[in-house]
């Protein structure tokens, strides 16, 4: 068998293996990467190979920016930050129509900003949220789709664990990953309020307006708001004035968190150790899918899938805007039936130097794939945020799904936007970072 079929029946094998047998994507890619390394090369090989790239991969000082990260938002969470966010959005915008889907999304994209991780922010929001609207007769369709839409913004939204990893895999700045999110989350945060908007408009009866706040209950409901606020600002402006690198910039930002909620008197000792043990819990499966996914990666780039590839859309002699598209379309296939960090770091071999190659900017290229993988976490067969609600929620998951589906053109249109502007989306911030 040659090289690149040999990368073809890897492939094949990693997707039948994750859906028959449903083992973690991590391992399943470990697997398939090692013996596919070893059926290219040797046993000998392959074997000093997954050794070396375990050390290298858990040895990266680098990466002790994901747990670093992680652990700011299992604070936020231990603390109690998420009942806060909800209620101060509330009392601002509970009294429209729509106003608890929109509340939702708002809180979620504040929570989103400090924990980064999508399954958080959705079981999260899935235990404050679904009650309260279930208690304002709220339909389940809007129900658990705010809930799903508005948490997949933990993926998008600065600091990004996604794009943390991207930026060390590609050897990009953290901080103009970050920086350069900045425009494309509030594009698409806007959009997915707009939906719910529009859905309320067309059935009225989905979303009941509820009590219309005092002045001095909303300024009353802020300070733990601006809590989550402080601790984003401290996080983006360490990283655009470059005086201190990323690391450094989430180890003062745990520091912080643990400060202010320790003054607000929120964080007790068992919350603290509660925090502590699903940081390392996350923190784990992550760079396990980093180590899964890079021993894949060497086992395609071994068999020179990636290269053959490259050269055959090359043949194709089609304009650099149609091979992004389908190398787009690619992501959104791959993130519908993959966690969307494995897709990533799996794909990033193939894509990313064809990418380089045609001209784009890699901070753009990383802002877009990171859009079209979230998609992937809302739709099927995957939707593992559609999973976290169902199972959160109570409520049938094809109802879940269905729900998450009125907000896919939102996502299309955040796309067509990048697309159509890279430097006013993206690279205007971007190119301020020091």
């Amino acid at each position: 068998m040659s090289g690149p079929l040999l990368g073809l029946a890897g492939i094949a094998a990693m997707l039948l293996m994750l859906f028959f047998l449903r083992l973690p994507a991590a391992f399943v890619m470990l697997v398939v990467g090692f013996f596919g390394f070893a059926a290219a090369t040797s046993f000998d090989a392959a074997a000093t190979m997954l050794g070396s790239e375990i050390w290298s991969s858990f040895s990266n000082y680098g990466l002790t920016v994901i747990p670093l990260f992680i652990l700011v938002g299992e604070i936020v969470h231990y603390a109690g930050y998420n009942n806060g966010l909800y209620f101060a959005t509330h009392k601002w915008f509970g009294h429209r129509r729509g106003g608890l889907a929109m509340t939702t999304i708002m809180a979620s994209a504040a929570f989103s900003a400090i924990s980064g991780s999508n399954t958080a922010t959705a079981a999260t929001m899935s235990a404050v949220a679904i009650p309260a609207m279930k208690d304002y007769k709220y339909h389940p369709l809007l129900n658990a789709g705010s809930v799903c839409a508005g948490s997949t913004l933990g993926v998008l939204i600065p600091p990004s664990i996604v794009l943390v990893v991207y930026g060390l895999y590609t050897g990009q700045s953290i901080g103009k990953l970050f920086f350069g999110n900045v425009i494309p989350s509030v594009i698409l945060t806007l959009l997915i309020l707009g939906t719910v908007m529009l859905l309320c408009w067309r059935h009225p009866d989905w979303g009941p307006a509820g009590e219309r706040s005092s002045w001095r209950e909303r300024l009353q409901a802020l300070p733990e708001a601006l809590d989550i606020l402080l601790l984003f600002g401290v996080i983006m402006f360490a990283l655009f004035t470059g005086v201190v690198t990323a690391t450094e910039a989430a180890a003062v930002a745990s520091f912080l968190a643990m400060a202010i909620a320790g003054l607000r008197g929120k964080l007790t000792w068992h919350k603290l150790v509660g925090a502590f043990a699903a940081t390392l819990r996350i923190s784990c499966m992550v760079f396990m899918i980093v180590a899964g996914a890079l021993i894949f990666a060497k086992f395609l780039t071994v068999t020179g899938l990636p290269a053959e590839t490259a050269a055959w859309i090359g043949d194709l002699d089609l304009p650099p805007w149609m091979v992004l598209w389908l190398i787009l379309l690619c992501y959104i296939i791959g993130g519908c039936i993959m966690d969307a960090l494995a897709f990533l770091l799996v794909s990033l071999p193939i894509f990313y130097p064809l990418v380089t190659q045609l001209g784009y900017d890699p901070i753009w290229f990383g802002q877009v794939i990171t859009l079209v993988t979230t998609m992937g976490s809302i739709m099927p067969p995957i939707g593992i945020c559609c999973y976290v609600v169902a199972g959160m929620s109570g409520l049938p998951l094809k109802t879940v799904f269905r729900s998450a589906m009125y907000y896919l053109p939102a996502y299309l249109f955040a796309i067509l936007v990048l697309m159509i502007s890279p430097y006013w989306t993206v690279l205007v911030l971007s190119d301020l970072v020091r």
